[in-house]
């Protein structure tokens, strides 16, 4: 009978968190928990082992550690979400919390588990080289081919602080700034910072959706379409807005480029709204699958506001594609489909002109008036102070300024530019008051060193856990006159702490060497 000797797979998962976010952990770390587990399949060594997933007992880290786990089964072994979240809450395990938003406030959405399964099970996945092909459309992202470590590297706020949420479709980034400086430590690129970048990957269209703080034509100038769809910064858009956001997508001749001040909140909104649409997502899987592409997106009342579009969304998804559908059944394109928020922005047009014709007045005094109060309103909607639903016109979005209050936006930059070396989410925020050294385990017992041993045991790495690169120095700021982001660095491969270049075993206490 063959004697299965196990070997553990540990997971002590890292997450960037903003306030008291925690996951689920982004598409990175999925895809590195894959490329692991995949090779300990593979391993000849490991073919007569079992191998054992763990992870703490911190509630947190037990609903990522089942996020990888369950995704894995999803992508590889072809299991539904149902199948996949099965075996994970059997056997009377404790019940799994709830991820959260990335607010301040107290936490007003739950977002499960198992939302977000069904979220990673939207898109099919073949079993070879594990190809993530959408549905619906002809949408893909190539594990094998995915690049991770340019993914970190252009989510750091230093590099460009950019996602892609819709592979080849959508693309969500930090707002772009006049110039390319650091202030205060955080550093602000200019649009031509992204030029490189939007040519090589097909980016056509670019959206903004905050306060204009550069000149639009700085990207049209490139030949980059550009629109502005302003709304407050924390808000949820109006019909109108979300409407004019999908028009444009449905019409992109390629990958669209969207970002508000931190490209976070009403960035991920309105690209969960395309999702829900075009690609049979919940409001809660859309949200996970925004969350997971780029983490801390749709934040507090944006998530409820998604869960009251979905019906109208899904209704509208449906006769997209019957129209779609029947254009191609009888061989003919039209210039433009109709829908119904086109007729109701020509009905709104036309009663705009007659309720302009009804105001004409000869009275020049009542007239002038009537544009001071009209100039006192477009000043209180770029300044913030009236609700959403009231800035439609304001969509222009005309006057370049800088917005001096400090909002949402600014508070979430601040804090992802303040990120060097990522930190378990369960440390909190770092204080002085709070460094205190670190207790020993009852279950290790303190064991006195002698001179020889304590020097091996400084230098000596367990051939269980793998290497770390040592941490860097945070990266230099770049200059005034940058005009592009910085490429992906591979990192180099590094000694270990007092080794020499040989090719020599370390050796113990006995002078034996030791098999790593």
């Amino acid at each position: 009978m063959v004697s299965y000797v196990t070997t553990v797979l540990f997971l002590s998962s890292l997450f960037c968190s903003f306030y008291s976010d925690f996951g689920p952990l982004n598409l990175a770390k999925l895809y590195r928990y894959c490329c692991k587990l995949n090779k300990k399949l593979k391993s000849y060594s490991l073919s007569k082992k079992k191998i054992v997933h763990y992870t703490t007992s911190d509630p947190r880290k037990r609903v990522n550690a089942a996020f990888l786990i369950g995704s894995y089964a999803i992508i590889y072994l072809k299991k539904s979400p149902v199948e996949a979240y099965q075996p994970l809450v059997s056997n009377n395990s404790p019940l799994f919390i709830p991820f959260r938003d990335a607010s301040f406030s107290h936490c007003t959405y739950n977002l499960t588990l198992s939302d977000c399964l069904h979220a990673v099970s939207k898109f099919n996945f073949t079993s070879s080289n594990a190809k993530l092909i959408c549905a619906l459309e002809n949408v893909f992202l190539d594990l094998d081919t995915f690049d991770v470590e340019e993914y970190e590297h252009y989510e750091k706020v230093e590099n460009g602080d950019l996602n892609w949420v819709v592979p080849n479709k959508f693309l969500a980034f930090c707002g772009p700034h006049a110039k390319s400086k650091s202030e205060n430590g955080y550093p602000l690129h200019s649009p031509e910072s992204y030029i490189s970048y939007f040519r090589k990957h097909n980016v056509t269209t670019v959206v903004r959706l905050n306060k204009k703080v550069y000149d639009a034509h700085r990207f049209s100038s490139h030949g980059f379409n550009h629109k502005d769809l302003f709304f407050v910064d924390g808000s949820t858009p109006s019909d109108k807005i979300m409407q004019e956001f999908l028009e444009i997508a449905e019409n992109a001749k390629g990958a669209i480029a969207v970002h508000c001040k931190a490209g976070l909140g009403r960035t991920g909104t309105l690209i969960a709204c395309y999702i829900m649409k075009h690609h049979h997502f919940t409001a809660a899987e859309a949200i996970a699958w925004v969350r997971i592409c780029r983490p801390g997106s749709i934040i507090g009342h944006q998530q409820h506001w998604l869960e009251e579009k979905q019906g109208l969304l899904c209704y509208q998804g449906n006769i997209f594609r019957a129209e779609k559908a029947n254009s191609k059944n009888n061989n003919y394109t039209p210039t433009k489909v109709q829908t119904r928020s086109s007729i109701r922005k020509r009905d709104t047009d036309v009663s705009h002109i007659l309720s302009k014709v009804d105001q004409i007045r000869l009275d020049d005094k009542t007239r002038s008036n009537d544009g001071s109060s009209r100039s006192r309103r477009e000043k209180a909607l770029q300044n913030g102070s009236l609700i959403a639903n009231n800035n439609d016109t304001n969509n222009n979005n005309n006057s370049l300024e800088s917005e001096d209050t400090v909002t949402q936006g600014d508070k979430l930059n601040r804090i992802k530019a303040m990120r060097r070396q990522p930190r378990s989410h369960t440390t909190g925020g770092m204080s002085m008051d709070n460094l205190k050294p670190h207790p020993r385990s009852s279950s290790q017992p303190f064991k006195s060193l002698t001179s020889t041993s304590a020097s091996y045991h400084s230098t000596y790495v367990s051939p269980l856990k793998p290497l770390r690169a040592a941490p860097s120095s945070p990266p230099s700021q770049s200059s005034n006159n940058s005009s592009y982001l910085s490429p992906v660095r591979r990192p180099h491969k590094q000694m270990l702490p007092g080794s020499s270049p040989s090719k020599r075993s370390p050796k113990n206490v006995n002078g034996n060497s030791i098999s790593r």
